[in-house]
């Protein structure tokens, strides 16, 4: 004799219905994500814990829970490396988990255990070069602010160093074909800044965007050195190429380029894979679609 089986209903009839319509196939299909089996999804919280440290270690002082000196600093840095590392070690293995396209894999995967483990490993060799151009980027964010009254102040205050810092940390996990864990690290800045930079972009030294609201890099930039930004700048597509199927071409270069020393003011909108030479200046709200020479200033006419 079969066991019965019950259910577990709500106590109001109207809502057995919306629960039965929820988990029906058809529903279903196109949001549900089956991991490997006894794998959990990449976690928010763990990861944002995981950014919340990495400041910390980056920034000592500013951002950690307890007063930290010179003469003990070794011990924080330490121990708090070794956290991150097996956090991270996790989230990555789940990201990995979450992209596998065999569907053949579980929670005792050991290739992938090893592949995340050794990629966290590698990111972390990144830290030491990812606060140099952070320190660069304060430096930048100080000397091109007149509200500013040091580099500390921008880290501690400024959005557009918050979203960088994700930003930095992102592409250097992004650069090591990390899924989905660097898209989430950007996310996490761009709903607290409004600042949007794809993890794919690539953001040269000493990079500062003042004010920063409304702010679009797109995935295939390449921003040159000391390059500044205003708010409501869109560094975007112009088009967006189509396979045979329909669906859109993926990893195909379609965003600008922007030599050094660029400053490209409030609301303007650059288009395409063109090129804007070294010292160029784009003025507010205009739009660009073609390559701009080096040195050129570009302004709305009167």
């Amino acid at each position: 004799m079969k066991p019965i089986v019950k259910t577990h209903a709500t106590s109001l009839p109207a809502l057995d219905s919306v629960v039965d319509r929820l988990c029906r196939p058809e529903s279903l299909f196109r949001v549900w994500h089956q991991t490997a089996p006894g794998v959990r999804m990449p976690s928010l919280t763990d990861l944002s814990e995981v950014m919340s440290r990495l400041r910390a270690a980056l920034f000592p002082g500013y951002f950690d829970r307890s007063d930290i000196r010179m003469s003990s600093l070794r011990y924080h840095l330490a121990a708090n490396l070794d956290s991150i590392y097996g956090l991270l070690s996790e989230q990555i293995f789940r990201g990995f988990c979450f992209s596998c396209e065999q569907g053949d894999c579980d929670a005792s995967c050991e290739a992938k255990r090893r592949q995340a483990e050794e990629t966290a490993l590698a990111f972390m060799d990144t830290l030491p070069r990812i606060r140099e151009l952070l320190a660069g980027d304060a430096q930048a964010g100080y000397e091109g602010d007149p509200a500013a009254t040091s580099p500390g102040e921008t880290i501690f205050c400024y959005p557009s160093m918050y979203a960088v810092v994700h930003h930095r940390i992102a592409h250097a996990l992004y650069a090591l074909h990390v899924p989905l864990i660097p898209r989430i690290i950007s996310e996490m800045a761009h709903s607290r800044t409004g600042i949007d930079i794809h993890p794919g972009a690539t953001l040269g030294e000493n990079f500062f965007i003042d004010h920063g609201t409304g702010v679009v890099i797109g995935e295939t930039c390449e921003i040159g050195n000391n390059c500044r930004l205003y708010q409501g700048v869109t560094l975007g597509a112009l088009s967006f190429p189509k396979n045979p199927d329909g669906t859109l071409t993926k990893g195909i270069p379609r965003h600008p380029m922007l030599g050094e020393g660029v400053t490209v003011y409030a609301g303007a909108t650059i288009l395409g894979r063109v090129h804007i030479g070294d010292g160029a200046v784009i003025g507010g709200n205009v739009w660009i679609t073609e390559d701009v020479p080096a040195g050129k200033r570009i302004a709305q006419v009167r």
